[in-house]
């Protein structure tokens, strides 16, 4: 593998005049930024900043721009409604943006706002959501895709809602609820008439849209089988922009392509001729499977894998502006990072290294690059490839508090295999003393702890205890072989590997084995469950979102194709959905205190599975709490929530590890 440069490891330092510990408050002082993108001109970036509002109770988000040299930020948006996906007109005019503000029913609608000045003009009306939206190339146009009308709200409020009739395969879904008829498809809007008209329709959703460069077609993705709720088979489709049009199937693999939780659209090559996308790997595989960058013609044709020999998965991929590479952001070991490759095919060559995590990115004009990007000791922040700062959101904050670098890890597992892990020691570490430990444990199970800024953890640390978190067999980021290792053998290889992470740091004198705490949230709860019930060393567990009897997930989440496809039909395998729920069938082996949380309406791993591993927990006596979020998804978003949650972690593991 070659490398064009390896561009700075991180162009932050941490302040020289740290004076303080974190406290369960700071978390609403830090700005989130996302979602970068530079002006036609190059010289501005797009961006937002979201930060919790804690005296309204609810996180907040709007739109700013930077300039790119760093001399200037402003502010773009305000008030008391938050404002998401903003965009440059074509022209540089306008700025672009989603938002539900003045509106009684909530729904989100395309706003525009003048960038010379003004205020911004509410543009759309449609009776149903706006997922995405795309600018044509000169700027006449808007592709959305936009979602039907929802069924179960009635015009007035205080009608009666009508029943919910469910007829489909996979009917939950998180955020979304219970998943009937409605769909969402494509739509074109003309910017001068603000008339829009439906581009698709049909029992299927649309998703990622893109226009040509001639601006004559769309290219979009969507799940066209017979039964689209039966598998993961997205491909994708081109349409000419005009009403009536019927839409091309472009890919025919069996699998995902460019699927939308993969947030990365197709993308046209600046000549028209070549479209690139994801390719995910075999579909028995699931999100087990490494997914590739792939190119096709734009007239139909075979693909082409660039990167087949890159065990790694990729996203975010882009052009150059001479259509000569293409870049992507590649997991890789505990890091992300952005490389590229010829779009003819030759060595990969990094753009923007080391140990950190890139988010997102943007190429410009002169294949201007920005980043995205965040490390241990930064919240995420907008710089220059070339490592100057272009957004400082967090700089005042930084001054006041003194955070812990991490420290990367690498032992072994009861097996011999190498793991890779964190260990993130308090600000005041003496060498020499042991520490209360706790091991941190993440979801997917496919996907991975990187350099990147993670409250929890610094929280956790600043409260003085040694936070462990290891990358163990089923994470990403060491390719197919080391996701796949788990398949339907939840708790076995990765229990062993997040176990050997706190043996690691025992060996080592720094954690006290004594004073030991382990926990996570959804998968990463999921494993908690699985290590108390075949370890009783640990004084204190949480366990976020998760299940404890696998029976009871089917049919009641939203992964319905996912369990299929990997521990089968419970009534053909009962075996191993019973070696799976140990936790629950072996509830009497769990001796360590544990606090269980969830959210009410969460769909993706639903309240009834905390509910049960609550019970049995308060039947053989084991210490134990139920806490329920009102109102909440899987991930927990209300500020009060939000701190609450951090509260109730410190004083459990306060209350049985100190």
């Amino acid at each position: 593998m070659r490398r064009l440069a390896l561009l700075l490891l991180f162009a932050f330092t941490l302040p020289a005049l740290a004076q303080r510990n974190l406290t369960v408050d700071d978390f609403a002082q830090i700005k989130d930024v996302g979602d970068p993108h530079l002006s036609p001109d190059g010289n501005w970036v797009l961006y937002t900043v979201r930060q919790p509002d804690l005296t309204e109770d609810k996180g907040r988000t709007h739109v700013w721009m930077a300039k790119y040299d760093g001399t200037e930020q402003v502010q773009v948006t305000s008030g008391k409604d938050s404002e998401s996906s903003p965009r440059w007109s074509p022209d540089g005019k306008w700025i672009s943006f989603l938002s539900s503000r003045g509106t009684d029913d909530e729904i989100t609608q395309l706003w525009l706002l003048d960038r010379r000045g003004g205020e911004g003009v509410k543009a759309t009306e449609f009776k149903g959501d706006i997922d995405e939206y795309e600018w044509s190339p000169d700027g006449s146009r808007i592709a959305f895709v936009v979602q039907d009308p929802d069924p179960q709200q009635p015009s007035d409020p205080k009608k009666t809602k009508p029943v919910i009739v469910v007829s489909r395969f996979q009917f939950k879904q998180d955020r979304v609820g219970y998943l009937t008829t409605r769909r969402q498809h494509l739509h074109l809007f003309d910017v001068a008439t603000r008339k829009s008209e439906q581009l698709t329709t049909g029992n299927f959703d649309e998703a990622l849209p893109a226009w040509s460069p001639a601006g004559r077609q769309i290219a979009f993705t969507s799940k066209r089988t017979e039964d689209p709720d039966r598998s993961n088979n997205y491909d994708v489709f081109v349409i000419d922009a005009k009403g009536g049009a019927t839409a091309r199937q472009l890919t025919t693999y069996r699998g995902a392509d460019s699927p939308p939780d993969w947030s990365s659209a197709p993308a046209w090559s600046p000549d028209g001729k070549w479209i690139a996308y994801l390719q995910g790997g075999a579909p028995e595989l699931i999100y087990y499977g490494v997914h590739h960058l792939a190119i096709i013609p734009s007239a139909g044709g075979e693909p082409r894998i660039l990167n087949a020999k890159q065990d790694r998965d990729v996203t975010s991929h882009r052009w150059s502006r001479d259509g000569r590479y293409l870049y992507f952001i590649s997991e890789d070991d505990g890091a992300e990072i952005v490389q590229r490759m010829p779009a003819a095919g030759g060595d990969l060559e990094t753009i923007a290294g080391g140990r950190r995590t890139v988010l997102d990115y943007d190429i410009g004009v002169d294949d201007r690059i920005v980043l995205l990007s965040t490390d241990a000791t930064h919240p995420a922040e907008v710089m220059r490839v070339d490592g100057k700062a272009i957004t400082s959101q967090n700089a005042d904050f930084l001054k006041q508090v003194r955070l812990s670098a991490y420290d990367e890890t690498k032992f072994k597992s009861k097996d011999g295999t190498e793991v890779h892990g964190f260990a993130v020691r308090p600000p005041n570490f003496e060498m020499g003393k042991k520490y209360p430990a706790v091991l941190r444990i993440h979801g997917g199970p496919v996907m991975q702890f990187s350099n990147r800024f993670l409250f929890e953890w610094q929280l956790l640390a600043a409260n003085g205890y040694l936070v462990l978190a290891a990358n163990p067999r089923g994470s990403s980021g060491r390719g197919q072989d080391w996701s796949r290792a788990i398949w339907a053998d939840w708790g076995n290889k990765d229990a062993q590997d997040v176990l050997a992470a706190v043996d690691d740091a025992v060996r080592r004198n720094l954690a006290d084995p004594a004073r030991l705490g382990v926990g996570g949230w959804s998968y990463g709860g999921i494993l908690t469950n699985q290590v108390i019930v075949q370890d009783q060393r640990f004084k204190a567990a949480t366990s976020g979102a998760s299940i404890a009897n696998v029976l009871a997930g089917y049919g009641t989440d939203q992964y319905i194709v996912e369990y299929e496809l990997e521990l089968g039909k419970p009534w053909e395998h009962p075996d191993i959905y019973t070696k799976l729920s140990a936790p629950f069938l072996h509830a009497d082996r769990i001796k360590t205190p544990t606090l269980i949380l969830c959210g009410d309406k969460d769909f993706n791993v639903p309240l009834l599975n905390s509910e049960q591993l609550y019970q049995a927990l308060r039947s053989i006596g084991t210490p134990t709490e139920l806490v329920i979020y009102p109102g909440q998804y899987h991930g927990i978003s209300k500020p009060s929530y939000v701190k609450d949650r951090y509260e109730r972690y410190l004083a459990w593991y306060g209350k049985y590890l100190k």
